[in-house]
């Protein structure tokens, strides 16, 4: 993707793949830590084949008894399916802009096919057929992404039922094409990526998808003031996602400049559920499903 510093491209920055091990070790601590679901995501890695992820749904659901959400790109229907027999219950796959033309600037295909939005949003159908909560999201803020074109977006997750919703604000990369590219005076209906946007985006998120589950994410404190995490939960986030990825992983996930690096500890909690209190909230407890009226 020409807006992400992870891209195949990006030929100074060092990869990692984390060993199965590696992986259930942090499970364990996410079950220590009171947690009930967990993330394993990857960027579309060809080394990450469809048995060794299935092997570590099996044993991180039967062995710890969490939630498992996958967010491992576009993959095949058949690698889908696997993972959702071993018992993974989520899947993330932000559809990123609906605008055609947008989309092939930022998504280029691959094999000299042209790219389109239309294909993520079948495999969220595809993926919700084999059972999975499905979650989707957008960037905004994109160069030449309307306001319109925006609203447009926010009014699909309406329409695609969305269980999880995942926003962010784009925030160059200047190892990227779209990072490179000279910044020229926006137009008028140019829309914003700053902490004012991220907020109405989480707003009107809510109030489309009341019964969705939607992070306040750390870009939220890259793009505002500092206190980016609770100011979402105040305009319609009801999740926070702490990273427990060792260190030595974390500090190459240079998705974006000036991504937060430091994981979570066990004491790092005390100061989470404190700021939560603090915000009026209280800590769910279990697999934390989508809560629905029917």
């Amino acid at each position: 993707c020409h807006y992400c510093g992870i891209r195949a491209d990006h030929s100074s920055l060092q990869r990692y793949r984390m060993r199965p091990e590696e992986v259930l070790a942090c499970a364990r601590a996410v079950r220590a830590l009171g947690c009930g679901t967990i993330v394993l995501q990857a960027g579309e890695d060809p080394g990450l084949d469809a048995a060794t992820v299935a092997d570590l749904i099996r044993r991180i659901k039967g062995d710890l008894h969490l939630a498992v959400t996958l967010s491992l790109g576009e993959r095949t229907p058949q690698e889908l399916a696997l993972w959702r027999r071993a018992g993974a219950d989520r899947y993330l796959l932000r559809f990123e802009t609906g605008n055609v033309a947008l989309y092939r600037r930022i998504h280029p295909g691959l094999n000299g096919e042209p790219s389109t939005p239309a294909g993520r949003i079948a495999l969220l159908a595809t993926l919700r057929g084999l059972g999975y909560e499905i979650g989707s999201g957008v960037l905004f803020g994109l160069p030449g992404q309307t306001w319109d074109s925006l609203a447009a977006d926010l009014l699909k997750f309406r329409e695609l039922d969305l269980d999880m919703i995942g926003c962010g604000p784009y925030i160059a990369h200047p190892a990227t094409p779209l990072g490179r590219t000279r910044v020229r005076r926006p137009a008028a209906d140019q829309a914003a990526g700053d902490e004012l946007t991220a907020c109405k985006v989480l707003a009107l998120s809510r109030l489309l998808c009341p019964a969705a589950n939607i992070p306040s994410t750390t870009a939220m404190t890259v793009v505002g003031s500092g206190t980016g995490l609770p100011r979402g939960l105040q305009c319609g986030a009801n999740v926070l996602m702490p990273c427990l990825t060792p260190w030595k992983y974390r500090r190459l996930y240079e998705i974006y400049p000036g991504k937060p690096v430091a994981s979570f500890t066990r004491g790092s909690d005390k100061a989470l559920l404190a700021a939560l209190g603090q915000a009026g909230r209280q800590p769910g407890v279990g697999p934390g499903s989508r809560r629905c009226s029917q």
